[in-house]
């Protein structure tokens, strides 16, 4: 049996046997996310968390859209900010309100959540996704958190989830709002599986008669529909081999005037000069705003992050780079080059503290979320996801729990060993109320086969280890 609810705000909640999916459906607008679709989900989706007949939610485009969901609706945001009207601008500020209260819901659900990033995926539409238990994309996927270039942040959780991607991908990638495709969003450790768009409507099928909640049960049956990957894919993609080493050390540093200063020295010569040049162009107050909101949000539990975001935009949503970059970029026909105040000329005059005191310390009331449950790290990662290199660190130094260490890996082999076995396994005790635990337990799985698990740890091996003396050294 099939329901659908009225469609005319941009998303159809629909019911499939045991399978509950949200359909995405502004094609349009690229099925960017406005107030109403946020109203429509929030929820729905805490209806379904209750009901025992809801095994599976599931999140989607709907059929014939091309986007997943292209971000939140910055035009909108940025117009209302533009008239300096109070009363407008808090209209902005209650947007950027509700999503984030939706995207920490989702991110903490009780049932499983799967997003199917079949298409572009930015901004918001990053918001509504990289949180849940289970991301797929497939070859359609376009993933970017673009938002330096129009004078906001990444945010959505970004400040949450971009630290803990691999050294210092996350950094990058908040900065430069570099897109990534297709299987690379999985190789990535975005996405926790890579499905073929043609398997999607054979899933989704599956996935309506299941009859467990289980997290584990959800993750093997995506497992079975996910494409084959290889070792090659995860040493060769794009942002891998000397690219992924001089992003780990030209974006490595805390100010930046010291991530320029990397980039124009270092010897892989073109695609430094290519990045230098991006983020020239870019909003000089945001980009020194991301790096710090990068940096806090590493150390910061997941409602921490959220509570943070919300005081930087109230300040961001008023700020003239939004509305400039907004205008110019996505308004003005044809677009125009930003007139950003400061512009790149006048970095310096934007410190430290004058981030703190404008947008980290911003008066207001903080957001109030719909639950305390909050973690340092996701802890369904360890059943779904591939491990991060800072996973595979952890075990050749012997540090795989909570408390819990085995002897320091002498070979590589037996780092594979480790993960074959202990692979796979949700972390429930890393959510909690109240002071989760700053790390999540590596040594919990049954050794559950994971398509990619092998050759993302044996990438990571080839390019950060030396085998040498009877140990396996650490390269950083």
């Amino acid at each position: 049996m099939t329901g659908t609810a009225d469609g005319s705000v941009g998303v159809h909640a629909k019911k499939v046997q045991s399978m509950r999916k949200f359909e995405l459906d502004r094609p349009k607008a690229l099925n960017a996310l406005n107030l109403d679709m946020i109203y429509a989900m929030t929820p729905q989706l805490q209806a379904w968390q209750d009901s025992d007949l809801c095994k599976v939610i599931v999140l989607a485009k709907a059929d014939g859209n091309r986007a997943f969901c292209a971000g939140g609706d910055v035009k909108t945001l940025a117009q209302q900010s533009a008239t300096g009207l109070p009363d407008q601008i808090a209209k902005s500020v209650k947007f950027m309100e509700e999503e984030y209260k939706l995207n920490h819901l989702i991110g903490t659900v009780q049932k499983p959540f799967v997003s199917v990033l079949d298409g572009v995926t930015m901004g918001g539409g990053v918001g509504l996704s990289v949180h849940g238990h289970f991301r797929i994309a497939t070859e359609n996927t376009r993933f970017a958190m673009p938002e330096t270039a129009i004078g906001l942040f990444p945010d959505v959780g970004g400040s949450f989830f971009l630290p803990r991607l691999d050294g210092e991908l996350g950094t990058f990638l908040g900065l430069t709002g570099h897109h990534l495709l297709g299987e690379e969003v999985f190789i990535a450790g975005i996405a926790t599986h890579y499905v073929p768009s043609a398997r999607l409507p054979a899933l989704y099928a599956r996935l309506a008669e299941v009859e467990s909640d289980e997290l584990d049960v959800i993750n093997a049956i995506i497992d079975e529909f996910s494409g084959d990957t290889s070792a090659d894919k995860f040493l060769n993609w794009s942002l891998g081999g000397e690219t992924g080493r001089a992003i780990n050390r030209c974006f490595r540093f805390n100010t930046l005037e010291e991530i320029f200063g990397a980039l124009e020295k270092d010897p892989h010569t073109e695609w430094a000069q290519k990045q230098l040049s991006i983020l020239k162009g870019f909003s000089p107050t945001s980009m020194k705003l991301t790096l710090a909101q990068l940096r806090k949000g590493a150390t910061r539990h997941f409602a921490e992050c959220f509570k943070m975001e919300y005081r930087i935009v109230r300040a961001a949503l008023a700020s003239h780079d939004f509305v400039e970059g907004v205008t110019a970029k996505l308004i003005s026909k044809p677009a125009r080059t930003p007139d950003w105040k400061p512009d790149i000329t006048q970095l310096a005059s934007i410190t430290p503290g004058s981030l703190e005191t404008r947008y980290f310390n911003s008066e207001g009331r903080d957001i109030q979320l719909y639950s305390d449950l909050s973690y340092y790290d996701y802890p369904h990662r360890t059943l779904s996801g591939l491990p991060t290199d800072r996973d595979i660190r952890r075990v050749v130094f012997g540090d795989v729990g909570r408390g819990k260490n085995i002897l320091r890996a002498t070979s590589r082999q037996e780092v594979l060993d480790f993960f074959a076995r202990h692979w796979g396994s949700f972390d429930s005790g890393a959510i909690s109320k109240i002071n989760p635990p700053s790390k999540l337990a590596l040594d919990g799985g049954k050794g559950r086969s994971k398509v990619g698990l092998r050759e993302k740890v044996m990438a990571v091996l080839e390019t950060r280890t030396v085998e040498a003396g009877g140990v396996l050294q650490w390269t950083d």
